[in-house]
């Protein structure tokens, strides 16, 4: 699979545990050895090239998740994948044709039009306001007003291209490509491409990705207000979630008098599952939520930080983690046993 194309430390890890765990001595030794389930590692005594052939020709199981080493839910995953894609394509190529087509496209445009310019109205910060009251710029103030700054950008991108296309419908405005674009992606409920170039990284359809837009909107809203860092960050909902990891190394080390290149983060998950849940800031680093698994689950502890990764549950392909405490620790105080090194997209 990797043919050499090993290009980090996780492609390595990788290797490595396939090798692990198919690579082993008893493959040559006997028939003790289940390559895949109800395919078992003939006698290597017995066999020549020819019936090795002749044996994976007959004897080889339909292809399941599980002969690879996958959760059976890697197969929903494909197929609602496969099925969405489909269906897609179906819906683009059909898009704009038919008799009257037209005015139906139109008049769901105009509908959208209308809906999301009144739950954008008040949606856009006052930078010179939070300006003024940020009177001392800690690092998570300044992600704060980054993030403001940011959001701005973007809802003033979507609101001046719907009222533009707005206009263009009631026949006040020439119908530019990009308007015409921004209408057909609004009427195929996908995120258009004009509004995604200044947006965050999303595999949402239109109307799930406007309510998440919101969401962002709301905890922004709160977070500046006060410009205090929320009790529990929804992190996924920043455009820039690695900059508030780096404020809380930057926080630590300032406040310990620690350089900055020396520290590295100490994460454990919580038992509590709901962020409402948190009635107070963490008194060292921060407690976030917002991440998601894939290819396992988590099981709560009976003691707080005492939860463990396990298979995952059919049918919950991405199960959501229970809040996240997030601290900034010198590099030789990391411990490693017992713990899973994650990676984190």
């Amino acid at each position: 699979m990797y043919g050499g194309h090993i290009t980090d430390d996780w492609d390595r890890r990788t290797n490595n545990t396939y090798l692990k765990v198919l690579i082993k001595p008893k493959i040559l030794e006997n028939m003790n050895l289940t390559l895949a389930p109800g395919f078992r590692s003939p006698d290597p005594n017995k066999f020549n090239r020819a019936d090795y052939v002749k044996y994976v020709d007959e004897k080889l199981p339909p292809e399941i998740p599980q002969m690879f080493g996958l959760h059976p839910n890697a197969e929903i995953g494909y197929l609602t994948n496969l099925g969405e894609t489909l269906f897609s394509t179906i819906q683009q190529c059909s898009g704009g044709a038919g008799g009257g087509g037209g005015s139906k496209k139109d008049q769901v445009v105009k509908e959208l039009i209308d809906r999301f310019l009144d739950q954008l109205q008040g949606a856009e910060f006052i930078m010179i306001e939070i300006n003024a009251r940020a009177t001392e710029k800690t690092p998570y103030v300044v992600v704060c007003i980054q993030e403001c700054e940011r959001m701005n950008i973007l809802v003033g991108m979507i609101t001046q291209t719907l009222v533009d296309l707005d206009a263009g419908l009631k026949g006040q405005l020439n119908i530019t490509d990009d308007m015409e674009a921004l209408a057909n992606s609004m009427f195929l409920n996908k995120p258009p491409a004009i509004w995604v170039k200044y947006a965050y990284f999303s595999n949402k359809d239109l109307i799930n990705w406007f309510e998440d837009l919101l969401l962002r909107i709301t905890q922004l809203q709160e977070y500046a207000e006060e410009l205090l860092t929320p009790k529990s960050l929804w992190i996924s909902g920043l455009f820039n979630p690695m900059s508030f990891i780096t404020a809380i190394m930057q926080v630590t080390a300032r406040r310990d008098g620690l350089p900055l290149d020396n520290m590295t983060l100490e994460t454990s998950v919580t038992n509590t599952k709901d962020p409402t849940e948190i009635t107070e800031n963490a008194e060292n680093g921060a407690y976030i939520h917002g991440f998601c698994l894939e290819g396992a689950a988590w099981e709560l502890g009976r003691a707080p930080d005492q939860g463990n990764l396990c298979d995952m549950m059919l049918k919950d392909l991405h199960p959501e983690l229970p809040v996240m405490h997030i601290k900034a620790i010198p590099r030789e105080k990391q411990v490693l046993l017992g713990m899973y090194k994650c990676p984190v997209y």
